[in-house]
């Protein structure tokens, strides 16, 4: 059954992004496999093929054969805490990203923590959007415009579960994570985007009116599907996916007339009007339907709309591609970031002169910023680099300062 292949690329930081950890050992268990990897400066694993099902058993809605092939990857470092991360998720084809985290050791010197993944709901089992234990008469809250924060509060469980942890989750993990846990990487590009925006809108509409915080809790969003979507603490991430995101992050779907983004339901498969079909969407895809004409087929009249963001990235996207010759300030920005994050990531080629000209040390340096994170190696800062250096440099300057 297993006859295909698909590839992983393990990552691992210690505590936060900022801080990539050099010569980690990386064990991968799981289909006749045992491999060991050791992490470059970094903090990257070279990539690997490994088994994974046929295609098709992702491409069609069914649930007699797992679609994806399953892995256990164990991360250990002298001085910092062994990771387990277990059900590690491969499909034919596909690029899996798995970001490890590994914390300083304090009193147990074999201290060791184990991370389950959760299947996605297309495989799993996940009760969908009843009946909310959250009613009001009044309206919620309501925020001035709609903004992209640098971060959100995810409640790991039920509104009402006090004991549930919660975590600070950067924006775009949140939705990658999310589209990772509902939809398959497989599908067309097309029907990824739609259920992107999808979870963007809903996401969006929790945090512009304060749905949860206006009722008295410390959060934005919960983790489970019975009240919003499913986020899965440390799950694995598509670049298919993953891509997408970056590309359309700061996008969202409303109906003309009103200020809100739209709260878009969806469920696997449904006839339900205002409500997406996830299994649909893909078959949508399949015959040639580009994303906005998805999202009109379940939604109606919708209109996408673009919100900015926060104050926290430090400057907002130029609205053009910086490459090569290029020269002006918006340049020198990304130059100045580039070489502040190589305090992190030495891999990145120093730019001797951050004068604002684009020559070939700052596209050497694109590059290599590029490959570290998983985004085309082209050289070129477009909408996606752009905000990618900037949230890493976000993240590397808050570190050196000890904001964490």
């Amino acid at each position: 059954m297993n006859d295909e292949k698909g590839y992983l690329l393990v990552n691992v930081y210690v505590d936060n992004i900022a801080q990539p950890v050099e010569n980690a050992r990386v064990r991968i268990l799981g289909e006749n496999t045992n491999l060991e990897l050791f992490t470059n400066e970094s903090g990257q694993a070279e990539k690997v093929e490994l088994l994974a099902p046929n295609v098709e058993y992702s491409l069609t809605e069914q649930t007699e054969v797992r679609p994806y092939s399953i892995y256990t990857v164990i991360v250990s470092k002298e001085g910092l805490t062994t990771a387990q991360y277990d059900q590690v998720e491969i499909y034919a084809g596909e690029l899996s990203i798995q970001d490890i985290y590994l914390t300083n050791e304090t009193e147990n010197l074999n201290a060791k923590s184990i991370v389950e993944i959760d299947p996605p709901t297309l495989w799993g089992e996940y009760p969908k959007n009843v009946e909310d234990e959250i009613t009001e008469e009044t309206a919620p809250y309501v925020l001035k415009e709609v903004m992209i924060p640098k971060t959100i509060i995810v409640h790991d469980g039920i509104p009402s579960n006090q004991n549930a942890n919660s975590y600070i989750v950067p924006f775009t993990d949140y939705i990658k994570n999310v589209a990772c846990s509902e939809i398959y990487s497989t599908w067309p590009r097309e029907t990824i985007k739609a259920n992107v925006l999808a979870i963007i809108s809903f996401t969006l509409n929790r945090i512009y009116t304060e749905w949860y915080i206006s009722k008295g809790y410390d959060f934005t969003i919960t983790s489970t599907t019975t009240y919003d979507q499913k986020y899965t603490r440390g799950r694995t991430i598509f670049a298919s996916i993953a891509d997408v995101v970056d590309e359309i992050f700061t996008t969202y779907i409303k109906f003309p007339s009103l200020p809100q983004p739209l709260l878009a339901h969806y469920r696997s498969t449904t006839e339900e009007a205002g409500y997406l079909s996830q299994w649909g969407s893909k078959y949508l895809g399949d015959q040639g339907y580009k994303a906005y004409d998805i999202l009109r087929y379940y939604y109606g009249n919708v209109v996408l709309a673009t919100a900015s963001t926060v104050e926290e990235y430090p400057y907002s996207y130029p609205g053009k591609i910086l490459k090569n010759g290029d020269c002006d300030i918006d340049v020198q920005v990304i130059q100045n970031q580039l070489n502040y994050i190589r305090g992190s990531y030495p891999a990145i080629r120093k730019i001797a002169e951050a004068n604002g000209y684009f020559g070939d040390d700052t596209t050497s340096a694109v590059k290599t910023f590029q490959n570290i994170f998983s985004i085309v190696a082209t050289g070129i800062v477009d909408f996606a680099t752009w905000y990618r250096i900037s949230y890493i440099y976000v993240s590397v300057k808050n570190m050196l300062r000890g904001v964490y």
